[in-house]
């Protein structure tokens, strides 16, 4: 028989209870915001297409979600945020004010009893149980959140915020139930209670704290599943999360983050309204839908990002963060769509990046495959809290073969060809994004039927990735969009600047997670120590940025009179200086 895989809960751990009596729960979707305690016995946050939210995506992971105007996720306005301003590139840095932290604090409000009356329990969704399957301790499953304040958050006002806002959305109070490679689920308690404080204020540099984000991932047997870390960096403040993506994506956490920062300062956080995308209308006589353009087949392997690392094998994962400005996109005529959004601006910049990547280390051309994830979950308080975003999979299909040459040369872009890819590439993701197809895909879905022992189908799913490893894509492309709440913390000030990281796993090695605040695009790349070392990985990033700028429209494009979308008439040069960087 299959031994247990590694890392799963032997029977009886994880409770410091006797046997409690258990109450399984259907799968379904969970109404969340401040709701009586028996709502907390329905079922796994879902998204429209499933339940959960891919592994690296994201996450989600990661994970691709928001319900700004050019977010990978489902349906949003075309207009842009806000116009991007200040220098072309700038640190993560936020000035501000505050004292410094570290001992000293309020002690932690006591935790909740690992249990009150009945267990209530709820079997793994399908994305949930695929990642607990592909757990590794060299690339620990984790997505980080990293939001900016001018001042200090009060520490005990900040712990009772998080308790209530917990409560307010109990679809996060979970742990893993310990579990026997036998049993046909994977499945999750629902605790009443925190069993600990995700609260803390440990000291140390922004630094340090990023790199426990990316190496110490919040046990999946204590409740809830991720830890809210305060930071002084530079005079201001950052509240810094860190989340295991087995139980939930970044933008499931950020509401319940929004929902604190409410409770904190007494400020209204409900996200904005996200005014309606204008439909693109079918062109032909006869014509009822868009036909998508012809797609790269997915038996053709994939490019990979070229490996550049002086220590190959290496365990862990690299982080790069910048600050950018916006990409300018044409001007329309009113009710008329946008030919393109940011979106697909940076679905091409992240195309060029690998291919230019690719070719300065003499790699072979081969067609190029973004996985992005989508989530059409509103922002509301009963967003549903969990994994909820899908994955669909961009290529390029035959313009990329025509443009390889052009886009991959040295010297000025070809604003063209650029042009042309983009509008291709519109067309495509309009499609993608209007599927109806499981978070994961059919196969997905029937991978996890309980038909065999989880430790089985558990063997059988990593047997499988790694057999399917050269076809996997060549990176993730989570798009949060623009963040839809203020997060005001009242006295604390509002954030002014929003980070995102999705894991950077093997076989893929690299994701590329970007965020919308204040007129500016806050990019995280990330990426696998197998593949890139931190040097390389900065290079990259550097190579992004030029790559983003160039699908930029200029106003001398757009003509007199008119101002491009997304920068209030003032655009971008072609090539801005590399961002200060702050590598992990």
């Amino acid at each position: 028989m299959t031994a247990p895989h590694k890392g799963e809960a032997p029977s009886g751990t994880g409770h410091t209870h006797g046997p409690a009596p258990e109450v399984r729960v259907p799968e379904g979707p969970v109404p969340e915001g401040p709701v009586p305690e028996s709502l907390a016995h329905e079922g796994p946050a879902q998204g429209p297409a499933g339940n959960g939210t891919p592994p690296g995506d994201t996450g989600s992971s990661g994970p691709g979600s928001g319900s700004g105007p050019d977010s990978a996720s489902g349906p949003g306005p075309d207009s842009d945020p806000a116009s991007a301003s200040g220098p072309e590139s700038a640190s993560a840095s936020v000035p501000g004010s505050g004292s410094a932290s570290g001992s000293g604090n309020p002690p932690a409000p006591p935790a909740g009893p690992r249990s009150r009356g009945p267990e209530r329990r709820i079997p793994f969704p399908t994305v949930d149980e695929i990642t607990r399957h592909c757990l590794s301790d060299d690339e620990p499953e984790t997505v980080h959140v990293e939001i900016h304040l001018p001042a200090r958050p009060e520490p005990d006002r900040l712990r009772r915020a998080f308790a209530e806002a917990m409560r307010s959305h109990p679809r996060i109070l979970m742990r893993q139930a310990p579990s026997r490679w036998w049993r046909l689920r994977y499945e999750w308690v629902l605790t009443s209670e925190p069993d600990r404080d995700p609260v803390s204020y440990p000291g140390g540099t922004l630094e340090e704290a990023r790199r426990r984000a990316l190496t110490d991932c919040p046990p999946l047997e204590s409740s809830p599943p991720f830890r809210a870390e305060v930071i002084e960096h530079e005079g201001a403040w950052v509240l810094l999360v860190t989340i295991n993506h087995t139980a939930l994506d970044g933008p499931a956490c950020l509401r319940v983050v929004a929902t604190a920062a409410q409770l904190y300062g007494g400020a209204d956080n409900s996200p904005a309204p996200p005014p309606v995308r204008t439909p693109v209308k079918p062109r032909g006589v006869g014509a009822d839908r868009e036909q998508q353009p012809e797609s790269t087949s997915h038996w053709t392997r994939p490019a990979r990002v070229a490996a550049d690392t002086l220590h190959p094998g290496a365990p862990g994962n690299g982080m790069l963060i910048s600050d950018l400005p916006l990409p300018s996109r044409p001007p329309r005529a009113p009710g008329e769509p946008s030919q393109y959004t940011v979106n697909d601006q940076l679905l091409v910049a992240t195309w060029i990046m690998v291919a230019r990547w690719n070719q300065l280390h003499e790699e072979p051309m081969r067609p190029v495959r973004i996985t992005m994830p989508v989530d059409d979950r509103p922002r509301t308080a009963d967003m549903a809290i969990g994994n909820g975003t899908r994955l669909v999979e961009v290529t390029f299909g035959p313009e990329e073969r025509e443009l390889y040459g052009t886009l991959t040369a040295s010297g000025a872009p070809d604003r063209e060809a650029i042009a042309r890819l983009l509008r291709a590439t519109a067309a495509r993701t309009r499609a993608l994004k209007a599927a109806d197809r499981p978070q994961l895909g059919f196969s997905g879905d029937l991978l996890t039927k309980p038909v065999l022992p989880v430790g089985l189908r558990a063997a059988g799913i990593r047997a499988l990735r790694d057999a399917a490893g050269p076809w996997a894509s060549s990176t993730l492309l989570s798009n949060i969009g623009r963040i839809p709440y203020p997060l005001d913390f009242g006295d604390a000030g509002r954030a002014q600047a929003v980070w995102f990281s999705a894991p950077g796993k093997m076989p893929r090695g690299l994701s590329v997670t970007t965020v919308s605040t204040g007129g500016r695009l806050q990019l995280a790349l990330r990426w696998s120590h197998a593949r890139l070392d931190d040097a390389a990985g900065q290079r990259l990033g550097a190579l992004f940025a030029r790559a983003l700028a160039s699908t930029s429209h200029t106003p001398q494009e757009a003509g007199p009179g008119t101002a491009p979308e997304g920068t209030g008439g003032q655009g971008n040069r072609e090539q801005p200086h590399a961002p200060k960087e702050e590598p992990s």
